[in-house]
């Protein structure tokens, strides 16, 4: 919503206020900056109620049963489906908690929410070739390499509606 973005580009603290959690060290994650956090803000004020779950996204846990809750990650995509039926999915997650499967788990939930619209034939994903973990995530969720961008230093994947099991 805009108003998580609004907060979160006033101060971290009114944002760990909304979402009743702490941000940690380290946030914002990867390129999850303030360029991304504008551009999210101002895709959904434009947009407004239509558009609400096609940009960001926020992942919270629960570290303890004292109900501590932490925000680790965020992930979304880059609008709503083109009128071809693609979409970008993209994701960061906190330096510290990388390497636990919460990558894995959020752009689960992502792809499950996209393909719930009949509208979304593809959803896209752009990563480097460097980044071994973010293309073991794509390629455990079933993605395949779509395109080698030689010259921007990317690889592409894609997931195709017709390979998810119904």
């Amino acid at each position: 919503m805009a108003s998580h973005l609004q907060a979160e580009l006033a101060s971290l603290e009114q944002l760990g206020s909304l979402l009743d959690c702490t941000i940690p060290q380290g946030w914002p994650p990867g390129e999850y900056d303030e360029s991304a956090q504008r551009f999210f803000y101002e895709r959904l004020v434009e947009g407004g109620i239509a558009v609400v779950g096609w940009y960001g996204w926020y992942a919270i846990v629960n570290q303890d049963a004292g109900g501590t809750r932490t925000l680790i990650a965020t992930g979304g995509f880059l609008g709503p489906p083109s009128d071809a039926g693609t979409i970008e999915v993209g994701y960061s997650v906190v330096p510290a908690w990388q390497g636990q499967g919460y990558a894995k788990e959020m752009i689960e939930g992502l792809i499950g929410f996209a393909f719930e619209n009949s509208r979304v034939k593809r959803i896209i994903a752009h990563t480097t070739k460097e980044n071994i973990a973010s293309c073991k995530v794509l390629e455990r969720l079933g993605f395949s390499q779509s395109k080698d961008e030689q010259k921007h230093l990317q690889i592409q994947y894609e997931l195709l509606r017709a390979r998810v099991p119904a």
